[in-house]
């Protein structure tokens, strides 16, 4: 909705899924009702790929391919983006009309939302782009590498530091450099789009940045996937000869170094579109080779590279300082170097929960009350909260205050702490706001991030944050009524991460005689039931 209201977004692509039984290809709930009607769409929709299709192969809704574009067309479908010969979809289409299944009305409707985008790009005027600027100017200008760089450094999320190995600024003579991720050239490369890219590996990045200063040893030690995978999640074989051999190697290698950065995770062909999996560990004998390492006994930081967030329970419970670095982009090994060795300071933060066992899914936040309740059978909580994400330096929140206790429906209220970095070196904060409708006549989020401030502190300083709460943040949905605030009492909470909450206070909405209900009152012996 905000992409549409607020961003002014003009294409919308219409989903594969069904609602109340309903595919969104043929729903004029979707694709007129709320999408032009109530949000004042202005642009055009297009289907995902077999969209149309599927509403005869696949949803059963269409008896015909025929019918499946009739219902697309009505819906509100402007573009089929399914590129086959004509007579697949556009013979039917003019068919359609001449059988008086389809009205014009509706074709020239369909017609006119794609026409009107094209009068406001200018196309009709200037159809060929005849002024655009030196693309030599725009692509991989200094400028634009210098974001992505700062990009992938501030995306790297610091998981765990026990015991502060990191970062490595001791006396090191020889680094192990290990695991498949640690020298993949193709693992960050997306099959979507021509790349014309150097990526910086793990292995490219260490050694850069230590070049002449610390000897570096690289041993591989597993693939990524074994030649049985995906079969392995599931059922896996003891280890053949070739692959014990390489953890073998990269042990012996381990006798004789100062430390060990292991580098695992998945590749991109691993977890890219229609790549799903039935288990959320690490694949192949990446756990095999750890095991192998941590036996070795020597110091060892573990560096995620992933599409997905894992639950690799051996490693996250085995090793005590664990980086995560996703796909980072082309520098990706020069920003996990950085991060590795004190040059930077990691403030990323988890925008999902990563979860203890697939079995756990959906794991989501927010979440309504009751919906993550678990059996006496089952794993409670997950391995790491959304939110959540180290500094090499420490933060204090303190002085919470809000700018009203009392409102009126519709107000907003400034919400101010300070933050004071009393750590040893400079850092940023990621300071979240995150808030909940105590009690309402329809179910909300037990919490909810409703703001977030990623704020750069020196060591000893402190700096003032602030928020605001406005009308979206305290209104919620209910069928029948629409949007609403009901009068009663709000949580707020300030913190490092979802389930880090380091401040609380509450406020209240009043009713239409200025009251706030007396069951709602802000009491002091009220118990956070968080």
């Amino acid at each position: 909705k905000k992409a549409i209201t607020q961003g002014g977004a003009l294409g919308v692509m219409s989903s594969y899924n069904d609602y109340d039984g309903i595919p969104v290809q043929a729903s004029k709930l979707f694709l007129q009702d709320i999408l032009r009607d109530e949000w004042g769409f202005e642009g055009y929709v297009v289907s995902d790929s077999g969209a149309v299709e599927f509403l005869y192969e696949k949803h059963r809704v269409a008896a015909t391919p025929k019918e499946a574009i009739r219902l697309s067309v009505e819906a509100g479908l402007n573009i089929r983006t399914h590129f086959t010969q004509p007579e697949e979809y556009a013979e039917p289409l003019a068919e359609l009309v001449e059988e008086g299944r389809l009205s014009m009305d509706t074709i020239d409707s369909r017609v006119s939302d794609i026409l009107r985008v094209k009068f406001r790009l200018g196309l009709f005027d200037d159809p060929y782009e005849t002024k655009s600027i030196d693309t030599d100017l725009v692509v991989r200008s200094e400028e634009n590498l210098a974001i992505s760089h700062q990009a992938s450094r501030e995306s790297i999320i610091l998981l765990k530091n026990e015991g502060e190995l990191l970062p490595l600024e001791g006396d090191y003579q020889k680094i192990l450099v290990t695991g498949p991720m640690a020298d993949d050239q193709r693992a960050w490369w997306s099959r979507y789009g021509a790349q014309r890219l150097d990526y910086v590996t793990p292995l490219e990045g260490i050694r850069s940045a230590l070049d002449g200063k610390v000897e570096i040893v690289y041993v591989k030690g597993v693939e990524a996937a074994d030649e049985n995978w995906p079969l392995s999640d599931i059922y896996k074989e003891a280890a053949s000869a070739e692959v014990q051999a390489g953890i073998d190697a990269a042990v012996a290698a381990a006798k004789d170094v100062d430390v060990i950065i292991a580098c695992v995770g998945e590749t991109d062909a691993q977890c890219r579109e229609s790549q799903s999996r039935i288990s959320l560990d690490l694949p192949g004998y990446q756990n095999e080779l750890l095991q192998a390492l941590k036996a070795a006994g020597k110091p060892i930081v573990l560096v995620f590279s992933n599409g997905r967030p894992l639950s690799a329970q051996y490693a996250i419970r085995n090793f005590p300082s664990i980086v995560e670095m996703w796909f980072p982009g082309e520098d990706g090994g020069e920003a996990l170097a950085d991060v590795l060795f004190g040059n930077y300071n990691p403030a990323g933060r988890l925008p999902v929960t990563v979860a203890q066992s697939v079995g756990q899914l959906p794991l989501n936040f927010p979440s309504k009350p009751g919906s993550q309740d678990v059996d006496y059978g089952q794993v409670n909580g997950s391995l790491f909260s959304f939110g959540h994400g180290l500094s090499y330096t420490k933060f204090k929140y303190e002085g919470l205050s809000l700018s009203d206790d009392e409102i009126t429906a519709g107000d907003e209220v400034t919400v101010e702490l300070s933050v004071k970095n009393v750590g040893d070196r400079d850092g940023d904060e990621v300071v979240q706001l995150y808030l909940r409708d105590d009690y309402s006549s329809a179910t909300t989020y037990d919490q909810r991030l409703v703001g977030f401030k990623r704020v750069h502190i020196r060591m000893g300083e402190t700096a003032k944050v602030e928020f605001t709460l406005s009308k979206e943040h305290m209104e919620f949905y209910k069928t029948g009524e629409g949007w609403l605030i009901e009068p009663g009492g709000f949580t707020v909470w300030v913190g490092a991460s979802s389930s880090d909450l380091r401040l609380r206070s509450r406020f209240a909405v009043t009713d239409e005689n200025g009251e706030v209900p007396e069951e709602h009152e802000i009491q002091e012996e009220w118990v956070d039931p968080i």
